[in-house]
């Protein structure tokens, strides 16, 4: 089955077909590295991993970039709200810049324990203000701005196809509440693509630009890494649905006005909310639930990897800690038969016949359908049911599988438990009962043994003890 994708501009399921034959580019919006990434933020990485990974079971070679926005933004995608990364640099009594340095680590941080492929090109908003002042002259020589109050604006009533990627009619948006209203804009969607006068005068991160010292507004770093690193028209550019009306709207914008090539971008692909029961999960209110929460409660950061799978990409995802528990109990049950598999695939006996089967193609087709990652999940247990294929074979394909769900399952191990004296004792009691045949106190010493912190299995090659 052909890869088919949902694609944001045409609201549409298309078959994938890359601009360049055997090749992908794709975009994905990164961190604003002001205040560490929450749960939901974290959502979106896991999606674009998701992605990423899909593409290449089919056999692209994929350039993955990501920027990270450690330039000063506001908290609005609009031109609005207060500075981002001075609000982290008053919050801390840091610099801006070391602030921007210490959350970028620790979204890394965040994402290697997801197991989230690192992208293949990471670029710094501060580092390519040189691309984003020649983007912005193109814009200006083809006739697309107007400075104001000394800043420089994109007049977006000059670009027809505006509410293109929003699917919101002119006169909507005109009408449209904002936060703060900018009097300087002849429209309320334009934007600012180079500030000169902000209201923040103690502004850290300025540079030197045609129109005055300054620095670029939030949605012109996207346009000019992507096209340095990607061309003026690539593949995928991936996102979550807030970028659609504003952010990812105006990259379009300001991106085909400055190269005259429509479209910019073939296929925009957008991750649904993570949803709390007051709402979607933000900074804004303070409140957030991060990496290091789930871990403060002892669970594993793939139980939260696993938990977004269990849901489609473009459908909200609730979150609650029953939810994480029930994915904590699924995963451990999944690594459990996993290492039974490897234990018992690494014995030597006869090969036996296996059963034809095609779950690695049905697995393949559920992901090309729109990244189904449910049905995924839902075909890696069907395999685990099936008692007519052997485990050597369920492993070969569960690995297989686990390429796209990057659940790790190649290095998971049985943990090797070191025994206090006490507990020794105890298991040495009861294998003797055991051979007595004596139950009842075998019954007992295991119970014994459970309150001392270790749960005791038993198997043909003997006791096994696993730390509870």
């Amino acid at each position: 089955m052909a890869l088919r994708l949902y694609n944001s501009m045409t609201r549409k399921r298309e078959t994938f077909k890359p601009v360049v034959s055997g090749r992908v580019g794709m975009y994905c919006c990164g961190p604003t590295v002001y205040n560490y990434a929450h749960i939901g933020n974290l959502r979106a990485y896991i999606f674009e991993d998701i992605v990423r990974r899909v593409l290449e079971i089919n056999g692209y070679n994929v350039s993955h970039v990501m920027n990270i926005t450690d330039v000063g933004h506001l908290t609005s995608d609009a031109d609005e709200g207060e500075d981002k990364m001075l609000k982290g640099a008053k919050r801390e009594g840091k610099t801006v810049w070391e602030v921007a340095k210490f959350y970028e680590e620790e979204f890394f941080k965040d994402t290697k324990q997801l197991n989230v492929l690192r992208p293949h090109t990471v670029c710094r908003a501060t580092e390519h203000i040189k691309e984003m002042v020649e983007l912005v002259t193109k814009i200006e020589k083809n006739g697309y701005t107007y400075e104001a109050e000394g800043n420089l604006y994109f007049d977006t009533s000059k670009f027809k196809k505006y509410y293109e990627l929003a699917g919101r009619a002119p006169e909507e948006e005109q009408t449209k509440p904002r936060v703060e209203e900018d009097r300087a804009k002849k429209n309320k969607a334009d934007f600012v693509l180079w500030f000169t006068r902000s209201k923040f005068g103690n502004q850290e991160m300025q540079w030197d630009s045609p129109w005055g010292r300054g620095f670029p507004g939030w949605h012109l770093e996207c346009s000019a890494m992507s096209m340095k690193y990607l061309g003026e028209q690539f593949d995928i550019h991936c996102g979550g649905i807030d970028h659609i009306p504003i952010h990812h709207t105006n990259e379009i914008a300001q991106s085909e006005a400055a190269t005259g090539k429509h479209p910019w971008v073939k296929y925009w692909l957008h991750n649904e909310f993570l949803v709390m029961d007051k709402g979607k999960m933000a900074k804004s209110s303070g409140e957030f639930l991060r990496m290091k929460t789930l871990l403060d409660k002892g669970y594993d950061p793939l139980v939260y990897r696993y938990f977004c799978l269990g849901a489609h990409y473009r459908q909200q995802l609730k979150f609650s800690w029953e939810g994480m528990d029930g994915a904590a109990n699924t995963l451990n049950r999944l690594r459990e038969k996993v290492l039974e598999m490897k234990e018992n695939a690494a014995k030597k006996e006869e090969e036996c016949a296996e059963k034809e089967h095609n779950y690695d193609d049905e697995f393949k087709e559920t992901l090309n359908d729109d990244l189904n990652t449910p049905k995924a999940l839902a075909i890696t247990w069907s395999v685990l049911r099936d008692e007519e294929i052997s485990d050597r074979e369920k492993l070969k394909l569960l690995l297989e599988f686990d390429k796209v769900l990057g659940l790790g399952m190649s290095g998971w191990k049985r943990e090797k438990v070191q025994l206090p004296a006490s507990v020794q004792k105890l298991l040495d009691e009861r294998e003797k009962a055991r051979k007595a045949k004596d139950w009842a106190k075998a019954d007992e010493l295991r119970e014994k043994i459970a309150k001392a912190g270790f749960a005791v299995k038993d198997t043909p090659e003997g006791p096994k003890l696993e730390k509870i």
